[in-house]
């Protein structure tokens, strides 16, 4: 008997294809039978599990100690059956939904015969529904009496084994939908990404802001540094660009007179993939008549603390094991006062592209010809500063050679109007007091000309209709971009982008 019993417990794990087949067995007996469970169209739900668990907490708040719950607490639940043990004459089986799961006390002298049966014909995640009353166990167990169970939809695939769960990180990524099946996590994730951008509208609208939508699909990818998709189209016979950002058409809206606009929406950008970049990702930006970059850190902030209050209930964040706090005031700083602080580098001391050139040179910053200035003292930043910004900072007053569509320093042209958000290292948002001056600004595109023409693939192209926008004129100007991706990864301490997108770019498996 002991060595029946040491065998059995050696005995492999059935073959995935095996259990495949048993499946489709079991769907043909069902469909010979006259019982096919696709043809099922609807069912009636009247609980997910979490509100059973918080109706039945209720009923027995009110019930007093020491006796049982006068009123019978009847249920409809529907979800996925994620285990199943069964005893003799009653059975167990756990059923997920979209709040959580709960246990199903599923008894023959109940249930009847020959559904009995049935439930036992049934494997782990097949869809089911459940009528029946709740009541807690001996050991203590919220659960439900089935008193009814419906097939709802045959899984013919099993899903992984459940201690392991589905860990491999790869597979995750390719088929998030056994992962949201399979880790809480995960779902908890998305549901807060729903929420936060929820949030955002929800603060954005109640300051009179205005969502739009614009094209993406246009000839001039323009807006941002970053080397665009390129796609035909047929009809018009031609070549189109993926948007990389959603300024140029925002603004547009604002010399039309709408004041304060803003979008939430995909852009692509044809670059590498890493643990913060996806060539697909989701980017907001918003715009605001009579107004500049100090009042976008404003709204920055106000935003900011107003989404982590909503979402999680609390200003202070943790990031790997980081904590951040958003109620206090963000800090604020100048890019040359951050590369003077970080790098004991100061540029109000360096006259001129020479002089950058030698600092770049005795700090190992390696620069390419065509750079100026400007784009020294940014690469400066980027090696030196960023990743000391961990708690919320400004960096404020960029070159002007590393922003074209910026308004100058009144009193120094040599820097503009502009700020990035950082918060863990990481840039967040990107704000400008915008350029509105068409001469301006088609000068700053003539020198992005030159740029590309030099090899900068990310440089920006004019745009003719654009500077044609500025020419009817725009009023003074406030705009800022948003990573919405980066705020849901802070917001749910995620490792890496792919976490917080549903469906995240990947090579395809041939």
């Amino acid at each position: 008997m002991g060595e029946q019993n040491k065998g059995k417990n050696q005995q492999k794990p059935q073959d995935e294809n095996q259990l495949k087949k048993v499946r489709r067995e079991k769907l043909a007996t069902l469909m010979e039978e006259g019982r096919n469970p696709y043809e099922i169209t609807k069912y009636n739900v009247t609980d997910h599990t979490a509100d059973v668990r918080e109706k039945f907490a209720q009923l027995e708040a009110a019930t007093p100690e020491g006796e049982e719950p006068s009123e019978v607490l009847a249920t409809s639940l529907a979800g996925r059956m994620m285990s199943k043990r069964v005893m003799g004459k009653a059975s167990f089986c756990n059923l997920q939904d979209l709040k959580g799961n709960i246990q199903i006390y599923v008894a023959r002298d109940i249930l009847g015969e020959d559904p009995y049966k049935d439930f036992k014909k049934l494997d782990v995640g097949d869809l089911i529904g459940v009528e029946g009353e709740v009541f807690r166990t001996h050991t203590g167990e919220v659960s439900v009496k089935a008193k009814k169970i419906t097939l709802l939809s045959k899984s013919l695939s099993p899903l992984p084994e459940k201690f392991h769960g589905l860990t491999n990180t790869d597979m995750r990524y390719r088929q998030r939908y056994v992962d949201l099946i399979m880790n809480p996590e995960a779902k908890d994730t998305f549901i807060k990404r729903s929420k936060i951008i929820r949030a955002i509208r929800t603060y954005l609208d109640g300051q009179g802001f205005m969502e739009v939508e614009t094209p993406m699909l246009v000839s001039n990818a323009g807006g941002a540094a970053a080397r665009p998709f390129e796609t035909h189209f047929n009809a018009l016979d031609e070549d189109l660009k993926l948007r990389i950002s959603l300024e140029l058409y925002l603004k547009r809206l604002i010399v039309g007179g709408l004041e304060r606009v803003y979008e939430i929406g995909r852009v692509f950008r044809n670059e590498g993939l890493d643990t913060r970049h996806n060539p697909e990702f989701t980017l907001m930006e918003l715009y605001q008549a009579y107004t500049d970059y100090n009042g976008m850190m404003d709204l920055t902030e106000n935003l900011y603390r107003h989404v982590a209050q909503e979402v999680l209930g609390t200003t202070t964040i943790t990031y790997n094991g980081i904590e951040m706090d958003l109620g206090k005031p963000f800090e604020r700083i100048t890019m040359v006062d951050a590369v003077k602080k970080y790098a004991g580098v100061d540029f109000n001391e360096i006259p001129d592209l020479e002089a950058a050139r030698a600092a770049a040179k005795e700090h190992h910053i390696e620069y390419e010809e065509r750079h100026k200035k400007g784009d020294i003292l940014n690469l400066f930043f980027e090696e030196y500063a960023e990743k000391h910004l961990i708690q919320p900072t400004f960096v404020m007053d960029h070159p002007t050679d590393i922003s074209p569509l910026t308004k100058m320093k009144p009193d120094n042209p040599e820097y503009v109007e502009r700020f990035e958000f950082f918060m863990n290292g990481w840039e967040m948002a990107n704000a400008y007091s915008e350029l509105n001056d068409p001469i301006d600004q088609r000068e700053r595109f003539k020198a992005q000309e030159e740029a590309l023409a030099q090899g900068d693939e990310e440089a920006n192209t004019t745009d003719e209709d654009f500077l044609h926008a500025l020419e009817i004129g725009m009023p003074p100007t406030g705009g800022i971009g948003f990573g919405i991706d980066r705020m849901v990864m802070l917001l749910t301490d995620s490792a890496a982008i792919r976490d917080v997108l549903l469906f995240p770019t990947m090579k395809s498996i041939n």
